[in-house]
């Protein structure tokens, strides 16, 4: 596969959901070396990311992308990813051996409404997830950088991804079969979604941080 190397520059929309998610049920996806940041009691904070990277990005894809926990390890909290699909095979290539993240292919398909559009996630003959958005109304030009831990092998990794987009909040509502592979999170009914649009998202080169007594596998 052709890929480029890190860090990526992409750039395009995405839709942002949050949710509490029970820490019990995203124990199991997450690796044991990392404790899992509580804001509730036993609730952490999980959500989905719909992208679509057009021009100007390294590539161009779809991407569909589940935080089941935010995760503390040696001092430092960020995402873990337990979920992600996209619908180019360069970018899971790329995803795989970079960064160690869990890719597969998927197909999306992306419904433009006056009002409301939604965005459904297929592989095969299986569907992932469906949300649907209302329209940004007023948004605001602001930056975020936050964190993501992977896995590669033994190695733990953290990588970076810096963000730059008009977000705006929208009425978010998503769908997640009993068929889906990540159904288990029972992610339910966001208590906030966000619009990213003129979106630009550099992921950072990752650094390797810890070492796994036992190898990592999504399966």
């Amino acid at each position: 596969m052709a890929y480029p190397q890190a860090p990526w520059t992409l750039q395009g929309y995405a839709i942002q959901t949050l949710q509490l998610v029970d820490i019990g049920r995203s124990r199991s996806l997450i690796p044991p070396e990392f404790e899992i940041v509580s804001v509730w009691p036993g609730k952490t904070l999980g959500g989905v990311y719909v992208s679509s990277y057009g021009p100007g990005s390294v590539l161009e894809y779809n991407e569909l992308i589940v935080v089941p926990a935010m995760v503390s390890y040696s001092g430092q909290i960020g995402g873990w990813v337990s979920h992600i699909y996209v619908d180019n095979s360069d970018s899971v290539a790329g995803g795989r051996e970079i960064w160690g993240l869990p890719k597969e292919l998927a197909e999306f398909t992306w419904e433009k409404g006056a009002s409301r559009s939604q965005v459904t996630v297929r592989q095969e003959n299986r569907q992932l997830c469906s949300l649907s958005y209302s329209q940004q109304g007023f948004g605001w030009r602001v930056p975020f950088k936050g964190n993501v831990f992977s896995a590669l092998d033994s190695n733990i990794l953290l990588f970076k991804g810096e963000l730059e987009s008009r977000v705006g909040l929208v009425n978010g509502k998503l769908q997640v079969p009993a068929e889906s592979p990540f159904a288990s999170l029972s992610l339910g009914q966001p208590w906030l979604s966000a619009s990213c649009e003129e979106m630009r998202l550099v992921a950072g080169a990752p650094e390797v941080v810890g070492q796994r007594a036992v190898e990592f596998s999504y399966k």
